[in-house]
């Protein structure tokens, strides 16, 4: 799926537009994600009606301002207006997060092309391994709005990474996340160690008591012993 657009230029949808050019920067964004296109054009009427809804159905799943965690989710633009004008419209409706291809570049139309797009809206969505979920997602979003996400997210088998880490490490020197498993996996010589230690110290302090004992009974023992003897005496 990222190979699609590896050796392309994506600009974000945001107020400076940022051109993003590097191998680097392109897996960043679109690496182990599902990858949606959006097939649109700003003079046809079905696809004006369909902004609010796919801008609604994306920052609810990438939008921090409502929820924690990002969905692995990447959006991007590729129109099909017949002017840089038309297609600036759609890009101040849609979602600042999106994607889109320049309109100079010609590679929106090898993408029409490719996934044989002839009517908009059209939403393409890709795997990550870069094969087709669904080759028009429309009305699926307009259905059933973010639990297609959960669906596409099954049927690709796509795992979350992010976790959290929990609270009552928060001041144990920012120890890792692997540090539980690490001191449960390393620690046990230690502890082996530790305890012959403490039993030693604990053995040896009962061998001296009993040793105390031990000469305690032996006095009274002589004692007894000594009183027998003068009574006899």
């Amino acid at each position: 799926m990222v190979d699609l657009f590896l050796d392309r230029v994506l600009v974000e949808n945001n107020w400076d537009q940022d051109e993003l050019n590097t191998e680097r920067e392109i897996l960043g964004i679109l690496e182990n994600r599902i990858l949606m296109l959006f097939f649109a054009s700003a003079e046809c009427v079905k696809c004006q009606e369909f902004l609010p809804v796919l801008n609604d159905f994306f920052k609810r799943l990438k939008d921090p301002a409502y929820i924690d965690y990002p969905k692995l989710l990447a959006l991007v633009f590729i129109s099909l207006d017949q002017s840089e004008a038309q297609q600036e419209r759609v890009l101040k409706e849609l979602h600042k997060r999106v994607l889109f291809l320049a309109f100079e570049d010609p590679y929106r139309k090898e993408l029409q092309a490719m996934f044989k797009v002839k009517d908009v809206p059209t939403v393409v969505v890709i795997r990550p391994d870069g094969s087709i979920l669904s080759p028009n997602a429309v009305q699926d979003i307009c259905r059933f709005g973010c639990d297609c996400f959960r669906n596409w997210q099954e049927s690709a088998e796509l795992i979350e990474r992010s976790f959290m880490l929990n609270e009552e490490f928060e001041n144990l020197n920012m120890r890792s996340a692997t540090d539980p498993v690490r001191r449960l996996k390393y620690k046990t010589e230690d502890d082996k160690r530790k305890k012959r230690w403490w039993n030693s110290l604990g053995k040896g302090k009962d061998e001296g008591q009993k040793e105390e004992e031990k000469d305690g009974t032996c006095d009274r023992k002589g004692k007894e012993g000594d009183k027998e003897t003068w009574r006899r005496r």
